[in-house]
């Protein structure tokens, strides 16, 4: 795949040099400035492939910067504190069961990890400019309280199912800044609400 597109990329640069100089020919014949109308033509061809680049890369940046990290809302100290005895009887569930809810590309997961907490996992997109937004909520079922909270943004993922994510693969960013540290933090944090393996 990676062959095709870097022939794909060169023919069309090949085409767009051919454009600019095309573009220059003409203005000099006709009289006009050859260097605007090279420029021009050269920054038509640029916003064929390219018009989304800065706008996606900007709002993955904004959103990242203003909603994405990692909350504890409750520390297990806390917990265990208002509920005594009680994380010792916890049992991880075997086998990982869960529930599904969407297709594919916009869904939400619940995954049961033992009687007393839930992960509910929520993927949305695509979003506006290719955005994709991942969402885990550890969730204390007896009380519906959220412990904590692991919030994430990616871009281009349509295709990442099949193993490849889209022929602009200039617009890939599968986590936000630190994204995935906060993940590992998140998944930790996580465990300890887990219960004993039985």
């Amino acid at each position: 795949m990676g062959i095709i597109l870097a022939a794909i990329l060169g023919l069309y640069l090949l085409v767009s040099l051919g454009v600019v100089i095309g573009a220059m020919v003409y203005a000099r014949r006709e009289g006009r400035s050859a260097k605007r109308w090279g420029w021009s033509a050269a920054l038509v061809m640029y916003l064929i492939p390219f018009w989304d680049w800065i706008p996606t890369v900007a709002m993955h940046r904004y959103y990242c910067a203003t909603e994405a990290g990692f909350w504890v809302y409750k520390t297990p100290e806390q917990w265990k504190k208002e509920n005594p005895g009680v994380m010792q009887t916890l049992v991880a569930n075997k086998g990982y069961p869960s529930s599904h809810e969407g297709d594919m590309a916009d869904y939400t997961t619940t995954n049961f990890l033992n009687s007393r907490f839930n992960l509910v996992v929520k993927h949305r997109g695509p979003l506006l400019l290719h955005r994709w937004l991942r969402e885990d909520t550890l969730i204390d079922t007896k009380t519906n309280e959220i412990l904590a909270r692991y919030v994430d943004f990616s871009t281009s993922q349509e295709r990442r199912q099949a193993g490849w994510t889209g022929w602009k693969f200039w617009l890939d960013s599968r986590n936000c800044v630190r994204g995935l540290d906060k993940a590992i933090e998140s998944g930790k944090f996580i465990d300890q609400f887990r219960g004993a393996e039985k």
